[in-house]
């Protein structure tokens, strides 16, 4: 009675219960065996199972349970370390790219306030200095070559009045 009911017990288990759960089954079977043995007055307290010995094709399916558990949870941690590690590599990434472009941001700023300060200085000091028409024209003048040297510079503005401009220019030259 005591072996078939032990076949019943381990058998309704599953392997890695069935050697894990040692109390579980001593239990049960004391039930079983107290309720069998108590119409004859005798009264079982205590079972004890010494070792579960299963044949040797359901060892081989146990490990090979276990071996296929244990690889299953491997695969899952490896793939939740890269599901992590890719997170934080683009969250990485995403931190950078707004730092970068904050500071491009800041840069362009500063450069345009450093720009707006040089035309403001430029600008005061040839109000301050009044230059006449004469140094106006030779600005023009010096400034032609860097005009035309441009490579988008398919046009040229070239004022209407260009005799009253060269002779301006002619002016200045005999004036000096």
């Amino acid at each position: 009675m005591t072996v078939t009911t032990l076949r019943n017990v381990v058998g309704s288990l599953d392997l890695e219960a069935a050697l894990t759960s040692r109390d579980s089954i001593n239990t049960a079977l004391r039930v079983v065996l107290d309720d069998a043995t108590g119409k004859w007055g005798v009264r079982v307290n205590r079972v004890e199972i010494k070792a579960i010995d299963p044949p040797p094709s359901v060892q081989e399916s146990m490990e090979k349970q276990m071996r296929a558990e244990r690889d299953k949870r491997a695969a899952i941690l490896t793939a939740e370390g890269e599901k992590q590690s890719q997170i934080l590599t683009a969250e990485g990434a995403r931190q950078a790219e707004i730092l970068r472009a904050e500071g491009d941001a800041q840069a362009a700023v500063l450069r345009a306030e450093g720009e707006a300060e040089a035309i403001k200085k430029v600008f005061g000091a040839v109000h301050a200095a009044n230059p006449d028409e004469n140094v106006l024209a030779y600005q023009y003048l010096q400034q032609l070559p860097v005009i035309a040297n441009g490579t988008a510079s398919k046009i040229w503005v070239i004022p209407a009045d260009l005799s009253g401009g060269m002779a301006q220019i002619m002016k200045a030259f005999k004036g000096s």
